[in-house]
């Protein structure tokens, strides 16, 4: 991806370093503990595994909005054993992207006669308070929309490489996008009316839903990635490193990997195979209207 010598967003705050403060977990979007099969009560080792995995990698879970209790996986790399902000170009890359991201969502707003209100994205080492409550990086990339901010410890883009085989400056990008869908999904309202919704749901019914936002905003990414594209920043295989990587962090692929089997009706961001046409869906036509997974069979 040529992203060297583009705008930088300001709308970048770095906390690494900080600490990020403490506090009790409030409503945000987090992986569930409670309930019942891979992500019930009583979870086995795999399945309390797989979750921790999940948290790693897909960040935000509306289903949890309101959920209590969390989990953090010990050893989580942080940014600088020294407490200070590292990898400058890193930070650099991040709010390149944001400043893409902006571009692109500002032009779609004003095409539809509204107005996008860009979020904040804050950089953290290893913890940090967000108005959603307490994260570690075991959380992974999440959105808050409680205070409009998306939040990420850059340590995860190693993860994501080393762990997981999804390498590259694109693949990192993606999930930079994935987690500004969710935002432009809270301007649209999206993110409110599920958590009305899902008061009145079985844990089964919310997974379902859960998977269609999870998959929208991964086609909003893809929505992103076609503007990025059309103004030629994208070099040989980058395209190749966000299906990558949507195909990494697809429920069956996680399942499999941390216990050996799956759990379809646990499955609240999507198959692997959803996961990669749905942010392909948003790259191929370059449309908002393209990401309708409620209407729509996923």
């Amino acid at each position: 991806m040529e992203w060297k010598g583009r705008r930088q967003s300001d709308n970048v705050e770095d906390l690494r370093g900080s600490g990020g403060g403490f506090g009790s977990r409030g409503g945000g979007f987090r992986i569930p503990i409670g309930g019942g099969g891979a992500r019930g009560g009583g979870l086995g080792i795999g399945g309390i595994v797989m979750i921790l995995i999940v948290c790693w990698i897909t960040g935000i879970n509306p289903l949890t909005l309101l959920s209590e209790g969390g989990m953090e996986l010990p050893g989580t790399q942080q940014e600088t054993a020294s407490g200070t902000p590292a990898n400058d170009e890193t930070k650099a890359f991040v709010r390149t992207v944001l400043a893409e991201t902006e571009d692109t969502w500002n032009n779609v707003f004003k095409a539809n006669g509204a107005e996008y209100q860009e979020p904040a994205l804050v950089l953290f080492s290893g913890q940090v308070q967000s108005a959603c409550g307490f994260a570690s990086s075991a959380s992974g990339p999440f959105y808050c929309p409680q205070d409009r901010k998306v939040y990420l410890d850059t340590a995860f883009f190693r993860q994501l490489d080393q762990q997981f085989d999804a390498a590259g400056d694109f693949a990192e990008a993606y999930i930079v996008a994935h987690e500004v869908g969710h935002h432009v999904q809270n301007l649209l309202g999206v993110l409110p009316r599920f958590n009305e919704a899902r008061k009145r749901m079985s844990e089964v019914e919310a997974n379902q839903m859960s998977v269609r936002v999870e998959l929208q905003a991964d086609c909003f990414a893809g929505v992103w990635g076609k503007q990025t594209d059309q103004k030629g920043l994208l070099q040989g295989g980058d395209l190749e490193e966000a299906l990558n990587a949507a195909q990494q962090i697809g429920d069956d692929t996680l399942q499999k990997r941390s216990q050996g089997y799956v759990v379809p009706e646990s499955f609240n961001h999507g198959t692997s195979q959803q996961r990669v046409a749905w942010f392909k869906r948003g790259f191929d036509t370059g449309d908002m209207k393209a990401c309708d997974t409620f209407s729509s069979p996923i």
